[in-house]
């Protein structure tokens, strides 16, 4: 008899995912089935779920399996594969991650080795579930990687809670505080401490940040960030008006402003406030918007007349992912990764999950198959 995993599939906007079960698929040489142990709910998948990225609109496929940010371990190895992309053997047991989207190899980008910016690269994390490999989203028993693709193995001294979202938020915050320059003794102030920010804080303070400011609205996610290492908090409950963050940045950075400012919230409107809070020579670093048709206004002047700039980042090198798994072994010790990921669900239970999560009763939670 075939064996066969479930997945929650997407098939509707507005419907309830279906818990549905498909054959498991033998994998192809390099290719590798991994079994989920752990896939997240990231922002970017309340967004999908929600509909303020519509899949279809975009040319994506449905039904599908949504889900991306997870960790697991090898079920079994396509032909070919001995080692993981760091040249570790590797083998069938072994906990693992991924990079979760695929550049095409073949563009601009891919052939001056920036694939991090290849824009193919998003459009394959949403396929088809109805026909083999059947498990390109996380959301299942089990994940379809597809052949010769980044993939490093977790130390032993990495939980899967903490393994889990590497291949997302860790990652994306590493590379982009390396696409803005980010160094030794600058300070940073961090638009939101959600997963992202959270992440941010341990990393920029990794880096030797000299300061440190997290600006939330929510206890427990200003706890967090102290957790994490930030100097200072800014509780917008408090200090209510972008005039008066604005100031206080000004002040905790000795009258500069902040070398470099993180949006990490999502929200559009924040931007105009966050590169005023840049000093001269700033970079703003913005990760968090990723919904179309939502604007704001700036003023262009004041990035020519501070000489300030803006970065976008959404995805990474394989490099930032392999940075991810080692900065977790390292700093294990140093941080509470463990109460990132707030609540875990079974597969059956995904729908609260989401609907959870998007009402803000739950910060960040797991699927565990």
């Amino acid at each position: 008899m075939v064996e066969k995993g479930k997945a929650a599939v997407y098939t509707e906007f507005g419907k309830p995912m279906e818990i549905r079960e498909y054959p498991v698929p033998e994998p192809e040489p390099g290719a590798i089935l991994i079994k989920v142990s752990r896939s997240n709910i990231c922002g970017s998948d309340l967004h999908q779920w929600r509909g303020d990225l519509n899949l279809t609109a975009l040319g994506a496929p449905l039904p599908t399996i949504l889900g991306h940010e997870m960790t697991g371990s090898v079920a079994k190895l396509g032909e070919g594969v001995t080692t993981d992309s760091a040249g570790q053997p590797l083998a069938v047991g072994d906990r693992v991650v991924h990079r979760y989207f695929y550049p095409c190899g073949h563009c601009k980008a891919c052939l001056r080795e920036q694939d991090a910016f290849c824009p193919i690269a998003p459009l394959g994390q949403v396929s088809l579930c109805e026909e083999p490999p059947h498990f390109l989203g996380t959301f299942a028993e089990y994940f379809y990687l597809r052949p010769n693709h980044t993939v490093f193995k977790v130390p032993d001294d990495v939980t899967d809670d903490m393994a889990a979202p590497a291949n997302c938020a860790l990652s994306q915050v590493i590379h982009g505080l390396d696409r803005v320059g980010f160094s030794f003794g600058e300070t940073i102030a961090i638009q939101g401490a959600g997963g992202l920010g959270i992440y941010a804080t341990a990393v920029a303070k990794d880096m030797g940040a000299e300061k440190v400011i997290v600006i939330d609205g929510i206890d427990e996610r200003l706890e967090m960030a102290k957790a994490f290492g930030a100097d200072e908090l800014i509780d917008i409950r408090k200090v209510t008006t972008p005039m008066e963050r604005w100031l206080k940045v000004k002040e905790l950075t000795g009258g500069w402003g902040a070398d470099v400012v993180a949006e990490l919230v999502g929200f559009p409107h924040v931007i105009p406030e966050g590169i005023d809070m840049l000093g001269y020579g700033g970079r703003y670093l913005e990760i968090g918007n990723i919904s179309f048709g939502m604007t704001c206004e700036i003023e262009p002047c004041k990035l020519v007349m501070d000489n300030k700039s803006i970065v976008g980042v959404m995805l990474y090198p394989a490099s930032a992912l392999k940075k991810a798994i080692d900065f977790l072994s390292r700093a294990k010790d140093k941080y509470p990764f463990e109460k990132i990921l707030s609540r875990s669900y079974p597969l059956e239970e995904i729908n609260e999950a989401f609907e959870n999560q998007d009402k803000g009763l739950v910060s960040r939670s797991t699927i565990i198959p």
